[in-house]
């Protein structure tokens, strides 16, 4: 691998990085909101979309570590 394909490449890694930084934030705020709801919002429809928002985002975030794992790798 050339340089210019190298420092490409750890651009892009740290751009995922901040990527991945701000959907933890994402999924912390929903997975707060989910926790800070009463029981009875938790069984029900909000509920279950909520946690299924937090749900989502928490899979972004392993996909996104996978990614920038995958690229460190090449580098």
């Amino acid at each position: 691998m050339n340089n210019t394909r190298r420092k490409a490449l750890e651009e892009l890694s740290g751009k995922l990085e901040d990527l991945k930084s701000d959907l933890e934030a994402l999924k912390d705020e929903q997975q707060e909101y989910y926790d800070n709801m009463s029981e009875s919002l938790q069984s029900g429809e909000k509920g279950e979309t909520a946690q299924s928002a937090a749900d989502s985002l928490d899979n972004a975030v392993s996909s996104l570590d996978d990614a920038i794992s995958s690229i460190q790798e090449t580098i």
